[in-house]
């Protein structure tokens, strides 16, 4: 589902600089709107989606998610001007509204803490390898100019679409809103597992910074420090990660004209995934480094600070082959991070505080992923070149990283409780102070 959803979404980075712009007549800031639109939508219906998931299940909700946003791209297939492209994208992003943070939260309502990290990282997993996976094939996609009467960037939109509703209508089936309802559990296997989330969840409900239980809202959720905190730091993560997604294609588009070189189509797909796939690996094995030692400042600052310092470098770069090394780097550095981050959240928050918390969290973040195109288009369009968008893009990934570490001080030094927790404790293991 999440492999659909990110594909759905990033289709449009693809489109563009392969007949989109040219057909619609749009510019670097218009696609960037565009692309960024979809968060607007996707924000001011995060919290309450969410909140509609925790009350009416995570089957009915998240089936009910993909059949609507699989409608929605499919109509980008007929798309004929920048007002219907924006409009469109606005929709969508309402559609897939509460996707990700729902996803989050149903995790944890089936995963034990100390298996969560690890549990993430699998399912982050879908995110890069959808760039692996998607980029070529968008370019084997958009080669079919004429299919079925269409320009090459509307059979692809019309192809990417349809997965979405089958597989929406297949998660209504199969997916278990909790491990007693899961037939391929043994009784045994259902109570330990039901008993172990709720013995943790009580211990957190009743920590003395634990924010959690019956009747607890959204209101609580809004004064807390650690979920403002932990909200600009995803802030600076999603900033780089969508303007990487949205503009690497447009940027390998100029390798041409900067370095005399020429893509065809599939090539230019190729090369778009290659980031991911070592993107992948980072995640997967700096996240299993997270899981043995326990969850530590460095696993997210350290991430931050190597993306903020490579993406500006990488357009420097005196080759096709030097940039997109350098952006493989920037890649794994933000993938790296994104799964051990959001193991921080269920740390200290529970049941409808937990879902209002992790939307706001992911809400906030996602501020990111409308100001980043729309930023990174508008600044190109006034400069005529991408080096200074990916200087702002650097900074705010600098700004996460910083951020992290002082929130990893203000536990230390015991903010919350007065308690002074030693320098090498894990930060999952005390969220619980971190605000």
């Amino acid at each position: 589902m999440f492999f659909i959803n990110y594909l759905d979404r990033t289709a449009i980075g693809f489109a563009a600089p392969n007949g989109m712009e040219q057909s619609l007549g749009l510019s670097a800031a218009q696609f960037g709107f565009a692309s960024g639109v979809f968060f607007i939508g996707y924000i001011l219906l995060e919290v309450p989606s969410n909140l509609a998931l925790a009350r009416f299940g995570a089957r009915r909700w998240l089936a009910r998610i993909m059949v609507s946003w699989g409608i929605v791209a499919f109509l980008f297939t007929f798309v004929q001007d920048f007002a219907q492209l924006a409009g469109l994208r606005f929709l969508l992003g309402v559609a897939e509204a509460g996707f990700f943070p729902g996803a989050i939260l149903f995790l944890s309502l089936w995963v034990p803490g100390k298996h969560r990290s690890k549990i993430l990282a699998l399912f982050y997993l879908a995110q890069p390898l959808t760039s692996v996976v998607g980029a070529p094939l968008a370019g084997l996609l958009l080669q079919n100019d004429g299919a079925l009467g269409l320009e090459g960037w509307r059979f692809m939109f019309l192809c990417v679409s349809l997965p979405a509703v089958l597989i929406g209508v297949i998660a209504w089936f199969f997916l278990k809103d909790k491990p007693s309802d899961a037939k391929w559990l043994t009784r045994e296997e259902s109570d330990w597992l039901e008993t172990t989330l709720e013995t943790e969840k009580i211990g957190t409900e009743t920590s003395a910074t634990g924010i959690g239980g019956h009747g607890v809202g959204l209101g609580r959720v809004l004064k807390s420090g650690r979920v403002w905190m932990l909200s600009f730091i995803y802030f600076g993560f999603i900033y780089g990660l969508y303007a990487l997604a949205f503009f690497l294609p447009t940027i390998i588009g100029t390798f041409e004209e900067q370095f005399g070189t020429s893509f065809g189509l599939f090539e230019k797909g190729l090369i778009t995934a290659i980031p991911y796939l070592p993107a992948a690996a980072a995640l997967y094995f700096w996240s299993r480094d997270a899981t043995k030692r326990g969850l530590k400042t460095w696993h997210i600052a350290i991430p931050a600070v190597v993306g903020g310092v490579s993406i500006p470098v990488a357009l420097y770069m005196n080759s096709p082959a030097a940039t997109i090394a350098v952006i493989t780097i920037t890649a794994m550095a933000i993938f790296a991070a994104l799964p051990n981050f959001w193991t921080l959240p269920t740390q200290f928050l529970t049941g409808t505080a937990a879902a209002a918390g992790i939307a706001l969290i992911n809400t906030m973040g996602n501020l990111a992923g409308f100001a980043a195109p729309y930023i990174t288009g508008a600044v190109t369009d006034v400069t005529g070149t991408y080096r200074v968008p990916m200087f702002i893009v650097g900074f705010f990934l600098l700004v996460s990283a910083l951020l992290m570490v002082l929130l990893s001080r203000k536990r230390k030094a015991g903010a919350d409780t007065g308690a002074a927790p030693t320098d090498d404790r894990p930060v999952a293991a005390t969220a619980a102070g971190l605000g």
